[in-house]
């Protein structure tokens, strides 16, 4: 794993430990007493030393090897920032830009959020949602690297929903591809011999496992 962050401040703790390190920034802090929740658990696979590490209040850093410790927490994350105190320390994050802007011109330096195209882990890394577009991008930052069933695929549409206030409108404006000032017609952006079609939308993967989605999780 790489060194730790020096921005973060330290209790000795393994989470803190965890946020510290760089590219771990959109990471919030999930209280230990969510974390210590056995129903904020329900369905997640994990040993009882793995917890313990993740709990653990005195971490010794040294030679450790935390692949289990960052999926559990990273499982337990996803959830947490779906309830009430997860969604306002999110909101802090976003408001300070913690996560980045949208790359679109038009949409004119909107904050996005982390969201991931998958709920299984180890399937693909995080991507930023931009609300306002709609659409989604590869995050510039280390940041990039994090599994993104760290998020999952409901939270920044949840965000929105419990925050209705913070949600942008569309961009106004579009852009139109023309030539010496004419408007192109839509098929002279078609390749060569190629039919019309409509996009092909990748749909976000939802875990089976996750019977009731819609389930919010305890505080």
């Amino acid at each position: 794993m790489s060194s730790p962050n020096t921005n973060e401040i330290s209790d000795g703790s393994w989470i803190s430990w965890f946020l510290g390190i760089m590219g771990n920034e959109f990471l919030c802090r999930v209280p230990t007493d969510f974390i210590a929740d056995k129903f904020n658990l329900t369905g997640l696979e994990y040993c009882s030393q793995t917890l313990n590490v993740v709990l653990d209040s005195e971490f010794d850093s040294e030679d450790c090897d935390c692949d289990d410790e960052e999926k559990l927490y990273g499982m337990i994350h996803a959830r947490y920032i779906v309830s009430p105190r997860g969604l306002e320390a999110m909101r802090l994050k976003y408001e300070r830009e913690d996560f980045g802007l949208c790359p679109r011109v038009f949409c004119k330096g909107q904050k996005c959020l982390p969201v991931g195209l998958t709920d299984v882990w180890s399937q693909d890394h995080v991507k930023l949602y931009c609300p306002s577009c709609y659409d989604v991008f590869e995050p510039r930052s280390m940041s990039g690297m994090l599994d993104g069933a760290m998020f999952g695929t409901s939270f920044p549409h949840m965000f929105f929903m419990q925050m209705p206030s913070l949600r942008p409108h569309p961009p106004v404006e579009k852009y139109v591809p023309r030539l010496y000032g004419f408007k192109l017609h839509p098929k002279a952006l078609l390749p060569p011999e190629s039919e019309e079609s409509p996009p092909n939308y990748i749909e976000s993967t939802v875990n089976k496992s996750q019977v009731n989605t819609a389930k919010v999780f305890q505080e």
